[in-house]
């Protein structure tokens, strides 16, 4: 099977034939390894991973040559060199280049230099991070916070510091992977509901409570899901938690400070400010910087997780000049130049959104700073990636395990400093390549339909196993 590629300039290769492996398999496959050699079991991982790299199927890891701004330059992992309208930054607001963030940045460097140098549980405090615990507490509604080196650890460490073997975590069948791991960490005793679904999570909250009426139970769900862009009922949640003594945590990376009149997001928009037991959020989506908080309204609970939760307690602090750039940060969000900048930022998710519908390509979610745009196969999803990044476009595929199987899609990030050629350009050239990965896929996909295709790791262990 044969299909012309076109490398970045535009010209067409030699004929080649792309393997269906390439275009088949995903991470998942390689989770569950066997085997002594710790070492040489990775080695089917890299061969498919290797493979998409060879034809430029490989859409990750790559790194930005220029700042993270609405046009940007991108190096792939296989030197493969991208530049034009960026969509895969996580920067809001535009803040991480704001003079401003940059100025109290290079402040901090000068007066404490470039390190905590220090866990929070020992030295590694600085005036800013204490004065950030307070601005985040005072934004949220709450009395403390703690802060963590990054939204990660946060997430991580709030489950594994609170929550102890014989408790329980109930969690959206979708929450984010910080989450999930703080709860393996945690206790067996995890269990799932459908996405975005209360009465499901009411039904599983019954059944937990009446098996265990005496440990605790701790449910988390986000402000708004990052690969869905969809927002849950909070408040049906809170009560749900209220009804069988359950305690709510919300994680609101997505969504604090860049979406609402306010910036206080979902929270803000549902009537939920102060209302949930405890917040957590990362600071790398909207204020510039690596970090993340729980807040909480409990002093106990703020004390209990600075020595009880692994992520904080044995990780360096944030560093000056990332605690002084987002209390900048957090200065220009609550002030009218924040408000414009959230207008801004809305009037180009909106614009983005409608535009793609009339390009007849499907959004999901509701309006934020994450824009879906589902492809569907893997296959043909990596094909329209490749030829993006040939159409000098910057975007970031996600697959499954991230999303549903079949469901490919491109996660586009938004910016307040976007405007509409931006938004214009980039739509015309996903269209594009969307419709020409169509063409070049659907031979393949009459393959798979028609034979079974074994999976990656199964060809790649069947060379290993012939080789030896």
């Amino acid at each position: 099977m044969k299909a012309m590629t076109k490398n970045c300039n535009g010209s067409s290769d030699t004929p080649g034939e792309l393997p269906i492996e390439a275009l088949t398999g995903s991470v998942r496959d390689f989770q569950e390894l066997r085997g002594s050699d710790l070492i040489g079991r990775v080695q089917p991982f890299f061969d498919w991973q290797d493979l998409r790299r060879q034809h430029d199927l490989w859409s990750y890891s790559k790194a930005t040559n220029t700042a993270p701004t609405s046009h940007s330059a991108a190096t792939s992992d296989s030197g493969v060199r991208t530049a034009g309208v960026n969509f895969a930054s996580q920067d809001y607001l535009s803040l991480s280049s704001h003079e401003a963030v940059k100025a109290a940045a290079k402040a901090a460097i000068d007066e404490y230099g470039v390190h905590s140098a220090g866990s929070s549980a020992l030295l590694g405090n600085t005036r800013f991070s204490l004065q950030l615990e307070q601005v985040v507490s005072e934004f949220l509604g709450f009395e403390h916070t703690v802060l963590y080196p990054t939204g990660w650890s946060a997430g991580f460490g709030v489950v594994q510091g609170l929550v102890r073997p014989d408790d329980h975590v109930l969690m959206d069948i979708l929450t984010h992977s910080c989450l999930q791991e703080g709860a393996k960490a945690a206790t067996r005793n995890i269990h799932f509901h459908g996405h975005l679904n209360v009465d499901r999570a009411r039904q599983r909250l019954a059944r937990i409570r009446a098996n265990d009426p005496n440990n605790a139970i701790m449910v988390i769900t986000e402000s708004q899901f990052s690969m869905h862009a969809d927002t849950p009922d909070l408040r049906g949640l809170h009560d749900v938690c209220r009804e069988y003594n359950a305690l709510l945590v919300i994680d609101v990376a997505h969504d604090l400070g860049c979406v609402g009149e306010t910036g206080h997001g979902q929270l803000g928009l549902q009537n939920m400010l102060g209302d949930a037991d405890l917040i957590i959020g990362s600071f790398s989506k909207t204020f510039a910087s690596n970090g993340g908080f729980v807040a909480t309204r409990s002093r106990a609970v703020k004390e209990y997780l600075k020595y009880y939760s692994a992520t904080q307690t044995f990780s360096n602090a944030m560093s000056p000049a990332q605690a002084a750039s987002v209390l900048q940060a957090f200065e220009i969000v609550r002030s009218d130049e924040g408000a414009a900048l959230r207008r801004k930022l809305m009037d180009n998710v909106l614009y983005l959104r409608a535009e793609l519908g009339k390009a007849r390509l499907e959004v999901t979610g509701v309006p934020g700073a994450v824009v879906p745009v589902n492809i569907g196969t893997e296959g043909s999803a990596r094909i329209a990636a490749r030829r993006l990044a040939e159409l000098a476009a910057i975007v970031n595929l996600v697959e499954y395990p991230a999303v549903p199987k079949g469901n490919a899609r491109f996660r586009l990030q938004v910016m307040a400093n976007h405007n509409k050629k931006d938004i214009d350009t980039l739509v015309r050239l996903m269209a594009t390549a969307v419709k020409e990965a169509e063409v070049l896929f659907r031979p393949y996909g009459q393959e798979l339909a028609a034979t079974a295709i074994p999976t990656p790791i199964r060809q790649s262990a069947a060379r290993q196993s012939a080789a030896t």
